[in-house]
């Protein structure tokens, strides 16, 4: 067992208090470390050095900011291994998914990142009396909120942009999923990124995370996490009007029309509604199936969802490994249980699955579909992020659309046609922020990714992150 510590300064520290609590494995339930319960305190010992590292950060090069940035996505895959174990014992998917995805994606996202400075442009503008130029300063003191189902995936993500563009950063991870952030650690001090510049305090949303949204150095924070927490950051950040970027919750629709790959689709809608135990804010959560092949896909998807592997995460097929916690099992379990209470019934699963031996103690959900479900319903309307999918048949595309939309979420959605008009026509008509055609979950690093609605603020990627982590200032030049 483990005894984490806070990276403030470039340094290893205890928390102030000297209080730590128990991080678990959810496939086992044995205690894997210690974390530290850190307050308020110590987030502003983080922030001081951050603000300290600052003037000489800012200063740096670009092309040596990038070196950087490469070497820590060549470290990354060189411990690709260690990575994906820890974070699925930390937070209980498969190994091989935290190999293929999370591990490879961390390090795509500071090779990109590297990459979009190296090639970094402003405008100019001119006239017969003026220059007019962009000039790009960074914010200063960043902070970084991150969830716990993609840990160091969604971690790098901010830190890379932030780091490139000049900025000195504090993190703080989920406390349900520590070890990766930790681990990071290491490979920033092997990367030799400077003290100070990147800073991770270990703690609890309350008392820590909220003094990072608070402190008055810090001028720009970005969160991914749910909806409710990010309402309340987006809430007091705005009291001192800093710079907000919100990936919140989704209630995903994928709409399936008769003409579609049914064979195609329902191979993907697997993954879409069941991969990472359903716990990827892009997740289909909401199917809804053209009458005419309703019953034809049911049956196909029912059949494909029965023969998914559930279990051990260390083997390399089982599908889905545990979900990140026995409290969220509890809170999984319990929209399944309202769903069956007005009417709906589980097609396939609908319950928690009982292992033997080391994994009698773990968190595993059964892959769930839900049929008879009342689009108006709880379950249809409101974040489960598990692995539960509602099903629902539709007649039109005008009523389909109009299901789609009537939730107060808007991240992504996938449309299922061989009618490319229908594709385009539907997608631009969904209030969302991403929308797949005949696919799911291909992520381009340069698009603008955010949702609509109750789903986020702001748009992160390519460009988009380079403008949320700098300020843009003109500068005019009388040249006659």
């Amino acid at each position: 067992m483990e005894r984490l510590a806070n990276y403030i300064g470039g340094e290893y520290q205890a928390p102030l208090s000297n209080r730590y609590f128990e991080n678990t494995n959810p496939a086992n339930a044995k205690i894997i470390a210690m974390v530290p319960d850190s307050n308020s305190e110590d987030m502003d010992k983080a922030v001081h050095a951050a603000r300290e590292a600052f003037p000489a950060w800012k200063r740096t090069s670009l092309s040596q900011r990038s070196k950087i940035l490469r070497k820590l996505s060549q470290l990354i895959l060189e411990h690709g291994d260690e990575i994906a174990h820890l974070e699925s014992m930390d937070q209980g998917k498969p190994v091989w998914l935290a190999s293929s995805m999370d591990v490879q994606r961390s390090a795509a996202n500071f090779s990109f990142f590297a990459g979009a400075i190296d090639s970094l442009t402003n405008e100019a503008m001119q006239d017969q009396e003026t220059l007019n130029y962009t000039w790009r300063d960074p914010m200063g003191v960043v902070g970084l909120i991150t969830p716990w189902n993609l840990p160091l995936y969604l971690l790098t993500w901010k830190l890379a942009p932030a780091l490139a563009m000049g900025n000195t950063v504090v993190c703080k991870p989920s406390e349900l999923t520590p070890m990766t952030a930790f681990y990071l650690t290491k490979l920033l001090e092997k990367a030799e990124l400077p003290k100070g510049v990147c800073n991770i305090v270990f703690g609890k949303g309350d008392p820590c995370g909220a003094a990072l949204v608070k402190h008055p150095d810090v001028p720009c924070i970005s969160f991914t996490g749910g909806t409710k927490t990010g309402l309340d950051i987006y809430t007091k950040g705005a009291a001192q009007c800093k710079k907000i970027g919100l990936e919140l919750g989704g209630k995903n629709p994928q709409i399936v029309f008769a003409d579609a790959d049914i064979e195609e689709c329902v191979q993907k809608t697997v993954q879409a509604a069941f991969l990472n135990q359903g716990e990827i804010c892009l997740c289909t959560s909401r199917l809804f199936v053209e009458e005419t092949v309703y019953a034809r896909f049911i049956e196909k998807f029912a059949g494909y969802t029965q023969a998914l592997k559930i279990g051990d995460p260390q083997k390399k097929d089982n599908f889905l490994g545990a979900v990140v916690s026995k409290a969220h099992l509890e809170k999984i379990l319990s929209f399944v249980e309202l769903a069956k209470s007005e009417g709906a019934s589980a097609l396939v699963g609908g319950e928690a699955l009982h292992l033997e031996g080391e994994f009698a103690e773990g968190a595993f959900m059964m892959p769930t579909i839900l049929v008879g479900v009342n689009p108006k319903s709880k379950v249809m309307q409101e974040e489960i992020f598990g692995p539960v999918v509602c099903v629902h048949p539709f007649h039109s595309e005008d009523e389909v659309i109009a299901l789609a939309n009537d939730v107060s979420y808007g991240l992504s959605a996938s449309v299922w046609t061989r009618n490319l008009s229908k594709a385009h026509r539907v997608a631009q008509n969904l209030q969302v922020g991403t929308v797949w055609i005949n696919t799911w979950m291909k992520r381009d690093l340069r698009v603008p990714f955010g949702g609509t609605k109750f789903s986020g603020v702001g748009r992160e990627g390519g460009v988009h992150s380079l403008d949320f982590y700098s300020q843009s200032k003109n500068i005019c030049v009388q040249l006659s």
